[in-house]
Formats: structure tokens, C-alpha cells, sequence
């Protein structure tokens, strides 16, 4: 390898990597001012009580998919009905399940199919009917089940229920994911504290690996004892509180994420709803929405709030992270691939001049860099070029700043009251963060570079099971298999 290449290289790294450091020290200053404005200024409980006494507390519907659930469906939409909220609907859609789910639903909450008046606002594969109780309970009452044509993903099967919201927002998520109690009044209250109109609110989500849940609930949270679960809560509790909350507060957020998130109905569906086709719909709906908003030349807003609404089953082995990371690559080069347009064009605000060049830098360029270097290191090793105590240090320096960075992470999350109550549960985080860059990370890289190439050459995706041992969450196939 030519030397002038080679110190090329190396100026464009070093370069790289500054604009890294500072672009997080950017993010921690501005995530730290917001959490400190929030913890100020806003009273949760004083406004919970406030919006459950108020007639303008807004309608809000939950849709969330399902396919083949019927181990957990009754436990899981009992759950969602007995969230702490004075006005909502839950809409499950039953994506053509092959078992027993939509059966178990009709007798545990005496379903009957009712005439509908159907609208495609958004195209969906066929939709078959919608079940409504019989029964006088309210709670029974708030439960509406669609059910529709396998349509392979749940971007589909989100499109179908969103078809039928009849509210000003709507709240999409797993149906196996625990949400908290007040979670509604959390992202709702995220719309009401903008003078602009409010078109998603994203909410911080966890691992549920390790927690109590009991009866749908979570009950005590704890942090992931299993390497891989505590490693993406890690990453999780990083993105959420730190660089969502960072671009949020310049209104540049990039995505919400799909466990958990709410929508604004009239802008989803003008903006034509979730692609069906893309690995990364929970950024490509925000990219549509965006896209639509300024093509109409009205001002928006997208809201991160810091407080723990939702809990989801993570990967709990390197074969079930490997394919989630594998398609979340995919779903980011299709991402720069659909909405290329909107890279670095300032028609497009803060997200088409600041969130899409951060993303396509930091982000897609990032697994593809690392992966380089790691080639041209090893090759400089191997022909004995490779300065040894210079690398350590080098080394030694950024992996102090990552260690600095998951202290102030901590620091945030105790601050903030929505994480482990238990101090000493910190620990582990410590633990994962000086474990990551050494374990974890390279995995992310690999994958990473898998996606890429997949979505090159165009391999089909087929996503498999997204925990082992019985637990209900698994990863969607991209032809007829089960939702991610």
C-alpha cells in the first residue's frame, strides 16, 4: 500500500474522529440542558392529573400487529387495556395469522365481526373484517380487532389499523411490548408543550431482558444480567437520553422508533403511511412526514421525551443481534437510497441540512471506515509499521472519552428518576461500557458491512426468531413470517 495513501488515510481519521468527539460533546451539552430545563419546569404527577380531569385531553388510538401470538395475545392486550388514560382505543391487527390468535380474541372479549365501512387511505394487502364486543364492559368497549391478508411485514399490518384510526393520534407498538402505565399521558403531553404543531413524539424505550412483569406489567426494573441484552441497553439508554434527545432539541430528530412512538394521523397518512418494503420503516415514516410537511410549507415539530415509556424483548444471543443489525443496515442504505434527494437539501430544514448529511456521515459511512481500518492496521502490522506505543495511547484516549461518556449517561439517567431504582444497578453499565468497544462493537461493524452488501446484490432477507426459549418477541419474515 502506497505511503501517501496511507497518511491520507490517516489525516482523514484523525479528522473524522474529532468531528465525532465533538459532535457528541455537542450532544451531551444540549441532552444535559433539556433534561435540566424538564426536570425544572415539568411536575409529571401534577400534569397526569391535570390532563385526566381535562374534557380536552385528546382521543388516542393504539394500533399494534400481531401475527401467530396465541401463547401471549390475551395477556398482552389485557395489558394494553389497562393502561392509566382517560380516552383511547387499542386496534389490534391480526396480520392473517395461521393459529388461534384471532379465536382467542373473539372468546376472551366476545367478538362479533360488524358491517365496516372499510377506506384505503393507505394501500394494504386485502382486509378481511373488523371485530367489535358484545359485551357492556367499557374497558371490552375500547378493543377493536382488524383482520386482514398476511402482508410479510408489519409495516402492512400498521397501515391496515391506521386505516381505520379514528382519533387526531395514534400510537404504534408491539403488541408484545410492556408499556408503562402512564405512557400515553407522557408522549401526548409531548404535542401540548410546542407552539407548533407536534407531528411525532418519540419516548425513551429499555430492554425488558431480566425485568419482573406480572400480569402485562413491569413490575421492577433491572438491568440485563445477559451480555448481548445489557449491551443494547446500553446503546439504547446512549441513543434515547443523549443523541435523540440532542437532535430533538434542535428539532432534527431522525426517527421514532417503531416499538413505541405517536403519530400524527392527518400528516401519516397524507405522507402515505409506513413503506412495506422498507428494513427501516421507523425512519422512513419520519422522512415522508418531513418530506410532506415542507413540500406544504408548514412548520413542524418532533419531540423526544426523556422518560421510559415501553419495555421490548432484546436479542439474546450474536445470531439473533447479527440479523437485526444485518437488516437495520439494509433498511439505512434503502433509507439514502429512496430519499436521496433529501440529503443536504435545505428545502427539507434541519432534517435535510443537518440530520440526513449526520446520519449518511456518522452513521452509514462509520461501519464501512472502522472496517477499513481495521484492513489497513492489520496490514501495516503485519509488514511491522504499526508504531505500538503511539496506538495505545490513541486507544487509551478514546477509550477514556467512551468511559466519560457512559458516566454522564449514567448521570442523566439517575437524574432524569425514569430508569433502575436501584443505584448500584449502574454497575453493569459501567461494566458493559468498558467491555463494548473491545466485544461488542466489532459485531455491530460486521453486520453492518453484511447489510450493505446484502442490499447490493439484493438478497432477500428472512428474518427468523428474536429471542430463544419462549419468549413471544420475534423478528418479522420478509415474505409471510412474523413481524419485527
Amino acid at each position: 500500500m502506497p505511503e501517501w495513501l496511507i497518511n491520507t488515510f490517516d489525516g482523514f481519521v484523525l479528522l473524522y474522529s474529532a468531528m465525532l468527539i465533538a459532535s457528541y460533546i455537542w450532544m451531551v451539552l444540549a441532552a444535559a440542558g433539556r433534561h435540566h430545563h424538564r426536570k425544572t419546569y415539568h411536575d409529571e404527577d401534577y400534569t397526569i392529573d391535570e390532563m385526566r380531569k381535562s374534557p380536552y385531553t385528546p382521543f388516542v388510538s393504539i394500533v399494534a400487529p400481531a401475527y401467530n401470538e396465541e401463547k401471549t395475545i390475551i395477556t398482552n392486550v389485557e395489558s394494553l387495556l389497562s393502561l392509566d388514560y382517560p380516552d383511547y382505543e387499542v386496534i389490534i391487527v391480526n396480520d392473517g395469522s395461521k393459529d388461534s390468535t384471532l379465536q382467542l380474541l373473539m372468546e376472551r372479549f366476545q367478538l362479533v365481526k360488524v358491517p365496516y365501512a372499510y377506506v384505503e387511505k393507505i394501500k394494504t394487502k386485502p382486509f378481511r373484517g373488523v371485530y367489535k364486543t358484545t359485551s357492556d364492559n367499557p374497558v371490552y368497549q375500547r378493543l377493536t380487532v382488524v383482520d386482514k391478508v398476511n402482508g410479510g411485514t408489519k409495516a402492512d399490518a400498521s397501515n391496515a389499523g391506521i386505516n381505520v384510526v379514528s382519533s387526531k393520534y395514534f400510537v404504534c407498538t408491539d403488541v408484545d411490548c410492556i408499556l408503562d402505565k402512564y405512557a400515553l399521558y407522557r408522549v401526548v403531553w409531548g404535542t401540548m408543550c410546542s407552539g407548533r404543531r407536534v407531528i411525532a413524539v418519540s419516548a425513551t424505550m429499555r430492554m425488558s431482558n431480566g425485568c419482573e412483569v406480572k400480569n402485562g406489567q413491569m413490575v421492577q426494573v433491572n438491568p440485563p444480567h445477559s451480555p448481548i441484552p445489557l449491551f443494547q441497553e446500553l446503546e439504547y439508554t446512549r441513543s434515547f437520553l443523549v443523541g435523540k434527545t440532542a437532535f430533538s432539541s434542535i428539532n432534527a430528530l431522525q426517527n421514532v422508533s417503531g416499538g413505541f412512538g405517536l403519530f400524527d394521523t392527518e400528516v401519516a397518512i397524507k405522507a402515505g403511511g409506513y413503506d412495506g418494503d422498507s428494513f427501516a420503516e421507523d425512519m422512513d415514516i419520519i422522512c415522508r412526514m418531513v418530506r410532506y410537511m415542507c413540500d406544504s410549507g408548514e412548520d413542524y415539530q418532533i419531540v423526544q421525551i426523556p422518560e421510559t415509556c415501553c419495555w421490548t424483548e432484546g436479542p439474546s444471543s450474536v445470531k439473533v443481534l447479527m440479523r437485526q443489525r444485518i437488516r437495520w443496515a439494509r433498511g439505512l442504505l434503502q433509507i439514502f437510497t429512496v430519499h436521496r434527494d433529501m440529503l443536504w437539501n435545505r428545502n427539507y430544514r434541519q432534517f435535510g441540512g443537518f440530520t440526513m448529511p449526520y446520519v449518511f456521515i456518522f452513521e452509514f459511512l462509520a461501519p464501512i471506515i472502522e472496517a477499513t481500518g481495521y484492513l489497513v492496521l492489520l496490514s501495516l502490522f503485519f509488514r511491522g509499521e504499526v508504531n505500538v506505543v503511539t496506538m495505545l495511547v490513541v486507544f487509551f484516549a478514546i477509550y477514556s472519552f467512551a468511559q466519560l461518556l457512559t458516566m454522564c449517561i449514567i448521570s442523566m439517567d439517575i437524574y432524569i428518576g425514569s430508569g433502575f431504582k436501584r443505584k448500584l444497578d449502574y454497575i453493569w453499565f459501567a461494566i458493559a461500557s468498558m467491555l463494548e468497544p473491545i466485544f461488542y462493537h466489532p459485531i455491530l461493524v460486521f453486520a453492518a458491512i453484511r447489510g450493505y452488501i446484502k442490499q447490493i446484490f439484493g438478497a432477500q432477507m428472512v428474518w427468523g426468531n428474536m429471542v430463544r426459549k419462549g419468549v413471544n418477541q420475534q423478528d418479522a419474515k420478509k415474505k409471510g413470517g412474523k413481524h419485527a
